[in-house]
This record gives C-alpha cells, sequence and structure tokens, in this order.
C-alpha cells in the first residue's frame, strides 16, 4: 500500500493541473470501490474548482469551492494518471480506456485526470471543507512527520511507558501519520534502533533523535518519487526510484549496507508485517 511518501509525490504531480481548475467532467464508471461513492458524485464534482490539493497522512484531499472537499485513498493498487495537459507537463495523450478506469476528472484546458484501481482497495468520499477534520477517516490522525507539531517533545512524551515495539508505536497513525512498513524499517535502520526494542524502554535522548530520522528518510523518498514495488506509479505514469536505496527493506540475507558493519540483513515477523534489521548494529 503507498505509503507518505508515494502519496505525497502524487499530489505534487496532481496540482500542476488540478490546483486552480475547474473539473468539465467527472465519470463515475461504477457504484463503489471499497465504499460505496458519495450519492451523486459525478454530479458533485462536475463543474467544481480545485482551490487546494492537500494531503493528511495517506488521504489526497481536493478543496473545492462548492463548500466540500473530495478525499481519496489510493488502497493497494490504486493509481491516478494525468494525460493529455496541454502546457506540456505530462507528455501523454489521452489512452484508450482500461477496464479499471473507476473514476474519469476531465479537467478545463484539456487535461484528464483518471484513477484506476484494479483490486477497488481505494477509497473516494466527499465532505463538508468546514468540518473534515471530523470526518472519520481523518478525526484520530497523529502529526504529520514532517511538519512541526511532530516535535521531539511530543514522540518521547507518545512513547513514554508502552510496552508495545518500536516497530509498532511507529506504525500507530494516532502517534504520527503516514508512516507504513517500508519507511519505518528503514528509519529505524538509519537511527541504529531494533525494531523489537520495546518503545517505553528507549531512552528520551533516542526517542527524541527518531524524529529528524523519520523526516529525512521521506525526504529522501520523496525527492526519489516514492517506491514502487508492485503497483505504485506517479502521476505521470512512471516508477518512484527509492526501492533502489533500500537499506534493510527486502534485503534479508545480504550484507549490512552500513560502513565497518559486517553484519547481515534479518527479517522477523511482527504483527503480520516483515521487519528487516540488521541484528550487529541495531539495538
Amino acid at each position: 500500500m503507498p505509503e507518505l511518501p508515494e502519496v505525497e509525490t502524487v499530489r505534487r504531480g496532481l496540482a500542476p493541473v488540478m490546483e486552480g481548475a475547474r473539473i468539465s467532467r467527472a465519470r463515475v464508471n461504477r457504484p463503489d470501490l471499497r465504499w460505496p461513492f458519495p450519492d451523486r458524485m459525478a454530479e458533485r464534482l462536475t463543474g467544481a474548482r480545485v482551490e487546494t490539493l492537500g494531503r493528511r497522512s495517506k488521504y489526497l484531499l481536493a478543496a473545492l469551492d462548492t463548500g466540500e472537499t473530495l478525499l481519496v485513498h489510493l488502497g493497494m493498487s490504486g493509481r491516478i494518471l494525468v494525460s493529455g495537459d496541454p502546457l506540456g507537463r505530462f507528455v501523454h495523450a489521452h489512452p484508450a480506456p482500461e477496464k479499471h478506469d473507476h473514476v474519469v476528472f476531465e479537467m478545463e484546458g484539456g487535461a484528464r485526470v483518471t484513477f484506476n484501481d484494479p483490486r477497488r482497495f481505494g477509497a473516494m468520499d466527499l465532505m463538508p471543507t468546514e468540518s473534515r477534520e471530523a470526518h472519520p477517516l481523518l478525526a484520530a490522525i497523529g502529526p504529520e512527520p514532517l511538519g512541526n507539531a511532530f516535535s521531539e517533545a511530543h514522540l518521547v512524551a507518545a512513547l513514554q511507558g508502552r510496552n508495545t515495539p518500536i516497530k509498532a508505536a511507529l506504525l500507530d497513525q494516532k502517534i504520527v501519520a503516514g508512516l507504513g512498513n517500508i519507511y519505518v524499517c528503514e528509519a529505524l535502520f538509519r537511527a541504529g534502533i531494533h525494531p523489537a526494542r520495546r518503545a517505553g524502554r528507549l531512552s528520551a535522548r533516542r526517542a527524541a533523535a527518531l524524529v529528524p530520522v523519520i523526516r529525512e528518510t521521506l525526504a529522501d523518498a520523496i525527492a526519489a518519487g516514492g517506491s514502487s514495488l508492485r503497483d505504485y506509479r506517479r502521476a505521470d505514469g512512471e516508477l518512484g526510484y527509492f526501492q533502489h536505496s533500500f537499506d534493510v527493506y527486502g534485503r534479508e540475507g545480504q550484507p549490512c549496507r552500513r560502513d565497518g558493519c559486517g553484519g547481515t540483513v534479518r527479517r522477523i515477523v511482527q504483527s503480520g508485517r516483515s521487519s528487516f534489521y540488521c541484528p550487529a548494529c541495531q539495538r
């Protein structure tokens, strides 16, 4: 499932053709994805202008001039692709319709934004913009890791007394928004912390040091366009490249990349998810 860097990369790719532009026509080609679409979604979106295109955790949020916000979640296999941009920012002409093109936005000026989702685990919803933070999918989400609210003091306090592994704590969306399995593994490697270490047993110094490491890991991934392991594509259809820079994720049995370490990457299963780490340099 796309994590924060992939969703942020998609947002940045969509912004040039969506922000400030009107949806000339919205087409909804099926009644649902993971959940039913909102009533009259195509009608409510047609003619609306996208005022801002933001992101909260792993959700895209398009604030409209109608007073509503469109929420989009990519799910396991969702892709949002742009074609036919007349300003030349996207080189692809409009492709022939595909079987899993479930939602299509014809933007003013000629660009087309297509949501394609073979497995249909994605989701869309419309909500009043003024109360969107109270939406059930957003209400309990913690601070954004790239924002000021995700501070050293916040993380130290959030981890204090917790008996869960640090890996599980960082995956808790109430503690920090948008982190998933890949980037938690990579951040813990960079910080030299074993994924099974109890969160509450980390010293305040080591817990605080995780904050800049997490931010650096995410920034590096965004700069590389995210990680393409299966279905993920950027808005221009290209792959992300951060998977070529993984230090531990997916590298079981391979040498540790930290200079002078000499360890071998291992994999353990935590709460049904694979955790990759170096036992020699992660304590």
